[in-house]
């Protein structure tokens, strides 16, 4: 069975209804990045920070998978499929998607500060602001904050490594380290680049450039590969 990576970005969530920091109109223009989106911050007004996170995490909760979440999930009938995913939200998984790796954390998590390997799920929208770990320590969002490493970083360039088909949906490929994944796929492996905005990669082989929203694209790539396979 062949085995197909899907790299997903703003753009596929952003068609459910979810905001990037770059939306006019969105949560992130009420804000300064350095005052929610750092370590710092967290450290200089957690009320702030878990305040912000909570009013992204009930647009996340009123948020709906679109027609590209679902398409991918069609995917796994024929394939092995890893998604890697930049966005912060459920709705690959809330689509059925099984294998979802996120790379900078997940909305509806929350973890301790003293030892990040307790991770623990929430309830509802709210995180209250007083919650600790079982050993004591504040509880804060389970999210990659600007300036913090990509822990899985590695394990998911090796599943670029490893792929027979690479998909790249709704990301403008500016946003390192994750933009950089492309480059660790196989020279002969088939790449597709779905994003209205998508750029010219120059010197990648076998990259189709479809320009196109996620919510249009994505479907049509994958009947497409579906009746080839």
């Amino acid at each position: 069975m062949q085995r197909v990576v899907v790299f997903t970005g703003a753009g596929i969530s952003a068609e459910s209804g979810i905001n990037t920091f770059r939306d006019s109109g969105g949560l992130w223009e009420k804000y300064d990045i350095s005052e929610v989106a750092t370590p710092e911050a967290f450290a200089r007004n957690p009320k702030l920070v878990i305040d912000f996170y909570n009013a992204r995490r009930k647009q996340v909760l009123e948020a709906k998978p679109n027609a590209a979440h679902h398409a991918l999930v069609k995917l796994e009938n024929k394939f092995k499929v890893q998604i890697i995913t930049q966005n912060i939200d459920d709705l690959h998984e809330r689509a059925g998607s099984k294998n979802v790796m996120h790379l900078h954390g997940e909305i509806r998590k929350v973890r301790s500060t003293r030892f990040p390997e307790l991770v623990y799920e929430l309830d509802n929208a709210e995180q209250p602001y007083d919650t600790v770990c079982e050993r004591g320590f504040p509880l804060r969002p389970h999210i990659v904050w600007f300036g913090e490493m990509v822990p899985l970083m590695e394990l998911a360039v090796e599943h670029v490594a490893s792929a027979d088909i690479f998909i790249i949906i709704g990301t403008s490929l500016e946003v390192y380290p994750a933009a950089s994944l492309i480059h660790y796929a196989e020279t002969s492996v088939p790449k597709f680049y779905i994003d209205p905005n998508a750029r010219s990669i120059e010197k990648l082989p076998e990259l189709t450039i479809i320009r196109e929203q996620a919510g249009t694209g994505t479907p049509a790539l994958i009947e497409q590969l579906l009746k080839t396979e």
